[in-house]
């Protein structure tokens, strides 16, 4: 019997390869660009002709001489790697030496380079396979221009099934965002059809280049936050020692959940060692921190960026490098929980912030440009003292209670200006993580009775841990309430409440909800001043468990600009 297994033809395995890694518009935009920034570039000229299929990828980077152009399109050509020792400690964006040479074997490749210091620069034309079909010397400023026309002009199915132009370009709008992210420094400019479609301008930090990608997103809306953290305990190998370095970084960029968030889980990102990629196990870890912060069905913003040490990750996954192996995952897991929390605790850093409600902001725009007012009459020259707490919280007394508005709100002073504290809220997250944290059921005399229970409430109530049995016909007897409903009136009506459906958690800020100071209560201002000094506390100080927005801030520049104080300073009749 004749053998039915043969090797495949050359052409058809470089055919396969190049799909796996070109497989759109955006992949090409991708794969250029990380070259780019590979080769030390900080400015990078994106052009697209859609319906020519033509891209063209030109930056400032370090350039190429004519002995490396001849050789960079030829298969698995990469000066990035030399070994397999260099797999466990990459620390550049390609490596595979793959992109450009799949380029050649699905569309015309040409490149035009010249290396910073050289005196010329050459045109490279590509044939079939990566092979050179034409050199000639050009004029070029140094960098590396790549022009990639008739893409998938070999693959008209390929063309067939790829979604419609709009799609694929918007495609490419969110490669480039997403990469743009992961190194802030970089110039973008981007060209559609000859006519400019959008620019990114550099920024010191990706929390300051946010806002260019979503505009709805204003700078006070969001908070950075940079630590250098231990490599795992785990990572110190006989090999290791010599390479790995003792830390690691994390950059997270998250919207304060009182001001801002989505529809959708689209905006929960994770970049590692400049590459935005897909890690599950890390969005779940973000998307958990967040819970109870924000309102029902919404989603936060979060940018985290990991820089660790080559030797912890896997890249050969995905021929696109957007999904890894990550060792230690727990420990990662672990260190994003702890940067989140900080980053969303109400902390020295973060004490002063703008004013975030939109009238008020549409009136402060208005005003005169901020001036050099400082307000401290007492001490004119004395700066405050940052916070010298372990955990970086705002100690107690830095917001000093003042007054109680509508039996509502308290009017809360800083060394920075004014905040509006809504009572009920705040003490309802105060009441919501200490429930969290020490959940108590303490036992009944006599028993809570209740009425006309169906199974499912029953089954709901010892779900949660209330004792609970039969005291007649239609009757139930509750033994045990957690413990802040035992001083209340309406215990029956909350246990009912509780028995309506859900988890643990859920049953918490029910009786968090209900025990909290009601909205029309008087307090005193010892009452008002401990509640802030608890609510400051807590880890998550910006919104209660249902996600509402728990103080109002004004920073005193933003009040003197508003009733432009500025004017009069340092004339005899100002004050």
């Amino acid at each position: 019997m004749a053998s039915t297994i043969q090797a495949l033809p050359t052409e058809v395995v470089y055919l396969i390869t190049a799909g796996e890694v070109i497989d759109s518009l955006a992949s090409v935009v991708r794969e250029l660009a990380e070259n780019s920034l590979d080769a030390g570039a900080t400015r990078i000229v994106v052009s697209l002709w859609p319906q020519q299929w033509r891209i063209r990828v030109a930056d400032n980077g370090c350039g190429m001489n004519l002995d490396d152009l001849q050789q960079a399109a030829t298969a698995h050509s990469t000066s990035k790697i030399r070994s397999s020792a260099d797999l466990w400690k990459i620390n550049s964006l390609g490596f595979r030496g793959e992109a450009l040479h799949s380029l050649t074997t699905l569309a015309d490749l040409e490149i035009l380079s010249r290396p910073v210091g050289g005196k010329l620069g050459w045109r490279i034309v590509y044939g079939d396979a990566g092979e050179v079909v034409e050199v000639e010397v050009t004029a070029i400023a140094p960098g590396t221009v790549v022009t990639v026309s008739n893409l998938f002009g070999n693959c008209s199915s390929r063309r067939q099934g790829l979604p419609t132009a709009a799609q694929q370009i918007k495609a490419v709008q969110a490669a480039i965002q997403q990469i743009a992210m992961c190194h802030p420094h970089v110039t973008w400019q981007i060209w559609q059809n000859d006519r400019q479609w959008f620019t990114i301008c550099p920024a010191a930090t990706t929390g300051q280049l946010l806002p260019q990608i979503l505009p709805q997103v204003r700078q006070g809306d969001l908070q950075e936050l940079k630590l250098e953290i231990p490599n795992p305990p785990n990572s110190y190998t006989e090999d290791a020692i010599h390479r790995v370095s003792p830390h690691s970084a994390l950059n997270l960029v998250v919207g304060l959940p009182d001001r801002c968030h989505r529809h959708r889980p689209d905006w929960v990102r994770v970049a590692i060692n400049g590459r935005m990629v897909k890690t599950p196990e890390l969005e779940q870890t973000i998307l958990s921190a967040f819970h109870r912060t924000l309102p029902r069905d919404r989603y936060p913003i979060c940018f985290l960026h990991l820089a660790i040490s080559p030797d912890q990750i896997n890249w050969n996954r995905n021929p696109a490098k957007t999904e890894i192996y990550l060792n230690e995952i727990i420990y990662w897991q672990e260190q994003v929980t702890q940067a989140i929390n900080q980053a969303l605790s109400i902390s020295s850093n973060n004490l002063k912030e703008a004013v975030h409600t939109t009238r008020v902001s549409k009136l402060l725009k208005a005003a005169e440009a901020k001036g050099g007012y400082n307000f401290n009459p007492q001490n004119p020259n004395e700066n405050p003292k940052p916070c010298t707490d372990a955990i970086n919280r705002v100690s107690p007394n830095s917001l000093k209670a003042v007054a109680q508005v509508s039996n509502t709100y308290i009017v809360a002073e800083h060394s920075g200006g004014m905040w509006l504290v809504e009572q009920h809220i705040a003490h309802e997250r105060v009441l919501y993580e200490q429930l969290c944290d020490d959940w108590q059921l303490v036992p009944v005399e006599p028993p809570i009775i209740l009425y006309q229970l169906s199974p499912a409430q029953v089954s709901q109530l010892q779900r949660i841990g209330l004792e609970i049995e039969p005291f007649g016909e239609q009757l139930w007897a509750v033994r045990n309430i957690p413990a802040p409903l035992q001083q209340r009136d309406d215990c029956a009506e909350a246990i009912l409440e509780l028995s309506w459906g859900g988890d643990l958690q859920t049953a918490q800020v029910a009786v968090a909800c209900r025990s909290a100071i009601r909205n029309g209560t008087p307090m005193n201002h010892q009452e008002m001043q401990t509640l802030l000094d608890n609510w400051q506390r807590t880890r998550n100080p910006r919104t209660c468990p249902h996600g509402r927005p728990i103080y109002l801030s004004l920073e005193e520049s933003a009040l003197a600009r508003f009733f432009r104080r500025n004017w009069v300073i340092g004339k005899s009749h100002g004050i």
